[in-house]
Parts: structure tokens; C-alpha cells; sequence
């Protein structure tokens, strides 16, 4: 049986945003982070949310996964509104947070172990995710003992291993460098394509988001409203050649006329050749 049939979920990961804002803070110090924010994400689908610093992305993501309550509107996921933390909501963040005292086989195992899976089981699913992120000959390494790339597969085994319906995924790559940073994201989309969950995934790099995603959500400055969702033309497969591409350019500088806008309703800007705006 392939990992994709093993752990697909193909009708489950259905993500409604319904007039969502988020308040953060209390009393004189509250703001709001996130304004009458509505979207659908469909099951298996690949989004990206990109947006200047603060705009609430990650504030978005933490409402997805169950941290954060929504001060108005509704988050449901497969329509049940979300209340509270599940394993069935992964989250990955950007500084990996594994056990330091635990192998990977073991911090892959703990949750599993929470869920009182007996050890030989545990431990077989934990064999099973490493091996599909590649890991298998570095299952009883310690944390420190990996490089910054092996330790961030290690998490996102720890989130797979609870076969998630949603994989939340707050800029995981944006610690590493460039070349480390590519073959994770070739990575994902590998086991994307085997596994076929629904993955939510912040970034602030433009290049980052066109190559991984079916759609990207753009959002405007604080408060966080969507400015615009872009649906990502091109095929997959997708090579790694793809971001020299005519097409990937035009699509990117439109990115970044969106990402110059100041407010929700104001007019896109005309970026100068050099990639300032023009009308600046």
C-alpha cells in the first residue's frame, strides 16, 4: 500500500473562513489583528498567505489551529466551527520545537504515545513518516546531532504521524539558507502529492509562495483583510526552472504591486523597473 493511499484523507481538510476578525491584547493595548476576513479552502488544496509584516498571517494560521479565538465570525473545518487545539490542525513553525532529549524516532512517536497507540505500533508509524520525509537512517539521532533542514523534517513528521487534515505551516523554511530552502520546499510538494492534505502556508517570500501553491491569499497592511486571491496557472509537476520563467516574473511583479498597497481600497501601485513604485 502507498503512503498516499496510507494516509490521503481526499474528502476531509474542506476550510471556511466566514467574516472572521481577530482581536488581540486587552483594554487600552487591544487591536485589531484580523478584519472581516472570508475564504474557502478546498480539501487537498496547497495555499499560501503572503502580506507585509504584521498583517496577520500568522495570527490567521494560529485561529486555524485552534489557539487563537476569533473575536467575530466563524472558522469551521469540514463544517465544524474550530474550538481549541487538535492534532487533526498540525501546525510547523518556522524554529522547530522537538524534544531535545528525545531521538527523532521517539519525539515522531510522542504523539502517537499521547494518544495511548502502543510502543511497537508507535514505533512503526514513526519508522513509516521518517522514511517518507527521509529520515529513516537518522532515526535515533538527537536533535542537535541533525542539520537545521533534517530538523525541520523531523517536525513536520511529528505533525504528519497524526494523519492531520489540515498542515498549518508558519514561514517553516525561513530560517534556512537558500539552497536548504529549495529542497524543502521540493520536498513538501513531494510528500503534498503523497499525502494530500490540506496545507495552509505563510511566507513573506513571493518566489516561495508561486512555487508551492495552488492559490495564494494576499493580504492588506494591518488590520489584516484579503486583498486579492490568486490562483497559480502553472502545472504540476513544477521544476525548480519554473521562477526563470517569462510567466513566473509577470505573475511575481504582480505579487509585489499587491504588497505595496497601503490599505484595504486603495489603488494598485505602478512599480518603477527596479521594482520601487513609481508613484512613490
Amino acid at each position: 500500500m502507498s503512503g498516499r493511499e496510507r494516509l490521503a484523507k481526499p474528502d476531509l481538510g474542506r476550510i471556511d473562513a466566514e467574516h472572521v476578525s481577530i482581536r488581540l491584547g486587552q483594554g487600552e493595548h487591544a487591536f485589531e489583528a484580523v478584519q472581516d476576513v472570508s475564504f474557502a479552502i478546498d480539501p487537498g488544496e496547497l495555499v499560501c498567505l503572503i502580506g507585509p509584516s504584521g498583517c496577520g498571517k500568522s495570527t490567521l494560521l494560529g485561529a486555524l489551529a485552534g489557539h487563537i479565538a476569533p473575536s467575530g465570525g466563524v472558522l469551521k473545518v469540514d463544517g465544524s466551527s474550530v474550538r481549541g487545539p487538535h492534532p487533526e490542525r498540525g501546525i510547523v513553525f518556522q524554529h522547530h520545537t522537538l524534544f531535545p532529549w528525545k531521538t527523532a524516532r521517539e519525539n515522531v512517536a510522542f504523539g502517537p504515545k499521547m494518544r495511548g497507540v502502543k510502543k511497537a505500533e508507535r514505533r512503526r508509524q514513526a519508522g513509516e513518516i521518517l522514511d517518507l520525509v527521509g529520515l529513516s537512517d537518522f532515526s535515533d539521532r538527537y536533535p542537535k546531532q541533525l542539520s537545521g533542514g533534517m530538523q525541520q523534517r523531523v517536525e513536520i513528521a511529528r505533525v504528519l504521524v497524526n494523519k492531520p487534515r489540515l498542515l498549518l505551516m508558519d514561514e517553516p523554511f525561513g530560517a534556512l539558507d537558500a539552497l536548504t530552502r529549495m529542497k524543502m520546499q521540493e520536498l513538501l510538494l513531494d510528500i503534498w502529492t503523497r499525502v494530500r492534505t490540506t496545507v495552509v502556508f505563510v511566507t513573506h517570500d513571493i518566489d516561495e509562495a508561486l512555487f508551492l501553491a495552488d492559490r495564494i491569499i494576499v493580504m492588506t497592511p494591518r488590520p489584516g483583510r484579503i486583498l486579492e486571491v490568486i490562483r497559480v496557472p502553472f502545472e504540476r509537476p513544477r521544476p525548480a526552472e519554473i521562477v526563470a520563467t517569462p510567466e513566473f516574473g509577470q505573475l511575481k511583479r504582480h505579487c509585489l504591486e499587491l504588497l505595496h498597497v497601503r490599505s484595504y481600497g486603495d489603488p494598485l501601485p505602478r512599480l518603477s523597473p527596479l521594482g520601487g513604485t513609481a508613484d512613490a
